[in-house]
């Protein structure tokens, strides 16, 4: 039994294949009908395809016009790449509190920590559950600060109806090996307003427009760069495995749906075990199972011992010296370190897999 696992369709190797074949690997009308699948089968808007979930995330930062000593306010319950995006536009990220009960940053802290200085706040959907939208959404609104929804975890999930890519000013993506859609490496950009749409097209590729551009006389593009852009485009290659993965996505995203289905009925009245909350007005894209345990080590000891894996995914990123060191105010986010850990939650596994999970943690630690 896996931890984590990387599902490469059948259709995937067909679509490689014929790419490298063809010999155009790098960006050319792959990745463009990879962009259209992902809004036609997911409903995403204005999908723009990137080569990592981090350059999706800094290259919103860039197009949303944060700089330099502006703040962008996120959780420290991320993987770092997500600080690391506000530092590399120059930008100071502020540290908000989680809600003990999801692991999602909570409002009211961002509340709490707006300034004037505040260009952007980064609600990290953690596990694939969706944050309080809404509320984030009004606060964003009152103070002109603009939402780019971190869901490296979220593909597939939803808020109140809507698809997770369709709320916010911009959504990041991560299409990393391990994703429940993965490019190999790769992540998209979505967005609401075509202007942006348009700006993220041209800036993940130099900031150069390579649909309307010309060439000139001596073969050169003619092209007059006023900002910086960056070389964060997806390739050909990478997007016919996504094109290949996607075919399935929602198949496999009902299957690990179900294993949480079955993993909240059977573990939620296990002793020292506490299952993180879910509302009925939004829908988890499951991309982790969390529990809050009593006697963590015994609990890891126990099921590592039975030949099931957990994992904590990931430790608080405020801790890293390049953040300035853990912050003392964030107390929910304290109570989670102790208590959290995650089991194995993938389509990869089997109805034994997922009866030894529960059978192993209902008999106690």
């Amino acid at each position: 039994m896996e931890f984590f696992n990387t599902h490469v369709s059948p259709e995937s190797v067909r679509l490689v294949s014929e790419v490298l074949r063809s010999t155009w690997i790098s960006e050319g009308e792959t990745v463009r009908r990879f962009e259209t699948a992902l809004e036609k089968t997911l409903g995403l808007s204005n999908a723009v395809a990137v080569n990592s979930g981090t350059s999706a995330l800094h290259l919103s930062l860039a197009v949303a016009g944060v700089g330099p000593e502006d703040e962008v306010i996120i959780p420290a319950q991320t993987f770092i790449a997500t600080g690391y995006a506000v530092l590399m536009q120059g930008a100071v990220p502020v540290f908000a509190d989680i809600k003990y009960e999801t692991g999602n940053i909570d409002p009211d802290s961002i509340a709490e920590k707006i300034s004037e200085k505040t260009k952007a706040v980064i609600p990290v959907h953690w596990g694939g559950y969706p944050c309080d939208m809404k509320e984030i959404g009004e606060i964003a609104a009152a103070h002109g600060v603009t939402v780019i929804e971190d869901a490296a975890h979220a593909l597939g999930a939803a808020y109140n109806g809507r698809p997770v890519g369709t709320i916010s000013e911009f959504t990041a993506f991560s299409f990393q090996a391990i994703k429940h859609l993965t490019t190999g490496d790769g992540g998209a950009v979505c967005c609401k307003r075509d202007g942006d749409y348009s700006e993220l097209k041209k800036r993940r590729w130099f900031n150069i427009d390579r649909e309307h551009d010309k060439t000139g006389f001596l073969g050169e593009r003619e092209y007059d760069s006023g900002k910086i852009g960056f070389k964060y485009h997806m390739n050909n290659v990478a997007a016919a495995i996504g094109l290949g993965n996607l075919t399935s996505f929602e198949a496999r995203l009902r299957k690990r749906r179900g294993i949480d289905t079955v993993y909240r009925r059977m573990l939620s009245s296990v002793p020292g075990l506490e299952l993180l909350k879910r509302e009925d007005d939004r829908e988890s894209a499951c991309w982790l199972f969390g529990v809050l345990v009593e006697k963590r080590d015994d609990f890891i000891n126990k099921l590592r011992a039975a030949g099931v894996p957990v994992s904590v995914v990931h430790k608080r990123i405020d801790k890293n010296s390049i953040f300035g060191g853990m912050r003392e105010d964030l107390v929910q986010q304290a109570r989670l370190d102790e208590k959290i850990i995650h089991l194995p939650l993938h389509e990869g596994l089997s109805e034994e897999d997922v009866e030894k999970v529960v059978q192993t943690v209902r008999s106690g630690w």
